[in-house]
């Protein structure tokens, strides 16, 4: 089974921390204690399912939002998934036809069970029926991404994926909810969904040697407590043998334990904020669970480990929706969840963490969104919509913080000149060849950027470092010789240190290591350092090559507006601000060209930088000498 996840494999690869085996929550709940403090099936009551429960959290209007909601879903056809759909991924690397599908019926089902547990009319359960019986009719619960390149799943040999855990934890809301109503229909309904969650999920992960998510002597990603959070919802609803269902939460206890043993003590998350919501915030998921349905027994949010985790969050935050994008990471999180950030900092009684909640949700979130394949996060968030009180100061970014386990920096000054660095190792997880890169941005707008990622296409599998994006030419770092950075756990940076005071905030590195051979590169010393009393950006850059190179190019990359007229000068004008890029013009010679457009992949960049053209700028280096010092400075030449 192991093989049919070699698409996960490649772009999941080991964090930079090694495992470390805390085994919090294996060790410290025992089975026996799990099978003594579970609160049984039938008397495990999480959340409303009548009309005046739901009734009692949430206010008229708000009941009304969901009702509305779910009325927009009650007569729009039930998506088809056809084979061809499945073989879009194989024949074309298209993944959108098939997931808009899947998404859509998940996306759809989730308010309609729960506008039809508020209202209690029966309006919406032949709605729910169908869709029910369509998903369980499906052939597969995943996406054809995740099972390598036949397109068409083996149904032999049932795999886990993301969206197969979340269907099963769906389907074990819908139960939960309306399962009586659905026994009114035909009483094999109910029947069907444990069948199919059990065959398909919850004993499929018992092999669980045969999942890279859960192994235990390798570094595991996101996927990881993404999928064990949605399996412990849904055996907690589905499994009414109290045997089996302890059985398996204990397992679920001992799985989650992979990723927090991959966790260095920061707590860092090497894929990015963007994945933090599926990685730490799925294991906040977990445990806000286990809490609950242990009345309060198992809790481990007194653990460092645990704060960190979180924390990492703000930590990477630069202004608005811009967080800082290393590897797959977007650069922007639209809607960023200000209820789970706000739950999330009270359980760990983080004030920062509870403010940056508050300003997201009256920011972004006061709408009703209930659509939602996360039924967990959107059932939690229900039931405390009414609870987050309003901001009682306002929330602003700030601080410098260094995340040793992957070796990232991110610091601004008080006249809001940001800087994010990182040094780290070409296999971590979701990873570009970028060992040694960095970001800054200025008044909340990008200056020099890393571009981030395009769509997910099979392009993303079969020939990821072919991509410009994943590229270390297309990211702010040295081409030395005309190569670049290579992609491998070896290729990483050596000596790091890292440097935090009042005045400066730096990172220094030895990047020659992440270079191949063929780039002769002996030693490469590069030190990123934002000054926070001249507020600006410091380069510089200290290397020994083995030969006199050919080439020597040094790479910025932009959405700004570029103006190189000037020898020396490179000025960079955003929307509410102009910045220069210092060089010495008798060392460097500069070009401007546009990033492709091609492709697929290319969709997701206009996305990200709200249509601006992504930019590369090379100075060309005009001494080429065997060895040599020469810097950049990034600073502000005006506010508009």
């Amino acid at each position: 089974m192991m093989k049919v996840l070699i698409f996960c494999l490649i772009i999941s690869i080991s964090g930079f921390s090694q495992v470390s085996e805390r085994n919090i929550l294996s060790q410290k709940y025992s089975l026996e204690f799990v099978s003594k403090n579970l609160i049984p099936h039938n008397e495990w009551k999480p959340y409303p399912k009548t009309n005046q429960e739901w009734q009692a959290i949430l206010t008229p209007v708000q009941i009304d939002e969901i009702i509305k909601i779910a009325e927009n879903f009650l007569n729009s056809p039930i998506a088809e998934i056809t084979g061809s759909m499945a073989m879009d991924f194989v024949r074309s690397g298209d993944r959108e036809n098939h997931g808009k599908a899947s998404y859509g019926r998940r996306n759809h089902l989730v308010p309609l069970i729960i506008a039809e547990s508020i209202e209690n009319k029966g309006r919406f359960t032949e709605k729910i029926f169908n869709l029910i019986w369509a998903i369980c009719e499906e052939s597969y619960w995943g996406v054809p991404a995740h099972i390598r390149s036949t397109g068409l799943p083996d149904i032999e040999n049932p795999v886990v994926d993301l969206f197969a855990a979340e269907t099963a934890a769906v389907l074990g809301l819908a139960d939960y909810l309306i399962g009586e109503k659905m026994d009114n229909i035909n009483h094999l309904i109910r029947k069907r969904i444990y069948f199919e969650t059990n065959r398909r999920v919850l004993q499929p992960i018992k092999k669980w040697e045969n999942y890279f998510y859960l192994s235990r002597t390798k570094p595991v990603n996101n996927w990881n407590p993404w999928i064990i959070s949605n399996l412990l919802m849904a055996n907690l609803f589905l499994e009414k043998n109290e045997t089996r269902r302890a059985e398996n939460v204990k397992d679920y206890l001992f799985h989650l334990d992979a990723y927090l043993n991959s966790l260095g003590d920061d707590g860092g998350c090497n894929e990015g904020p963007t994945y933090w919501f599926h990685a730490g915030a799925s294991v906040f998921d977990f445990l806000e669970i286990m809490k609950s349905v242990s009345k309060g027994k198992i809790n481990i949010y007194h653990e460092p480990l645990i704060k960190n985790m979180a924390s990492y969050v703000y930590k990477m935050h630069i202004s608005n929706t811009y967080f800082v994008n290393f590897a797959d990471a977007d650069p922007k999180i639209e809607d960023p969840d200000g209820l789970l950030l706000y739950r999330f900092g009270k359980a760990i009684d983080d004030e920062k963490m509870i403010a940056m909640g508050q300003w997201a949700f009256y920011k972004f979130n006061q709408e009703m969104t209930v659509p939602g394949r996360n039924s967990m996060r959107v059932m939690e968030n229900l039931m405390y919509r009414n609870k987050i009180p309003m901001q009682t100061g306002q929330y602003q970014p700030s601080g410098t913080y260094y995340i040793a386990d992957i070796q990232v920096l991110s610091s601004r000054t008080k006249q809001d000149l940001f800087l994010a660095t990182h040094g780290g190792h070409n296999a971590e997880s979701h990873n570009h060849n970028d060992v040694g890169d960095f970001i800054v941005y200025a008044n909340g707008e990008p200056i020099i950027i890393d571009p981030g990622r395009g769509n997910y296409t099979a392009r993303t599998q079969t020939q990821r470092y072919d991509l410009w994006y994943t590229q270390s030419n297309y990211h702010n770092l040295p081409i030395i010789n005309g190569i670049g950075q290579r992609v491998g756990r070896e290729f990483e940076a050596k000596e790091v240190k890292s440097i935090v005071n009042e005045s400066e905030a730096t990172l220094k590195m030895n990047i020659a290591s992440a270079y191949e051979k063929e780039a002769k590169v002996q030693s490469w010393n590069r030190s990123i350092s934002l000054n926070h009393q001249k507020n600006r950006v410091e380069i510089l850059e200290d290397y020994v090559l083995i030969d006199r190179p050919i080439s020597l190019q040094q790479v910025f990359m932009t959405v700004c507006k570029i103006n190189i007229d000037t020898p020396g000068t490179i000025v960079l004008e955003a929307e509410h601000s102009k910045f220069e890029i210092s060089y010495d013009p008798k060392l460097w010679k500069p070009s401007i060209e546009l990033a492709s457009t091609e492709g697929m992949e290319y969709k997701k960049f206009k996305t990200n930088w709200g249509g601006k053209p992504v930019s590369r700028i090379i100075l060309e280096n005009k001494t080429l000498k065997q060895k040599g010092k020469y810097g950049f400075v990034v600073k502000e030449l005006s506010s508009k």
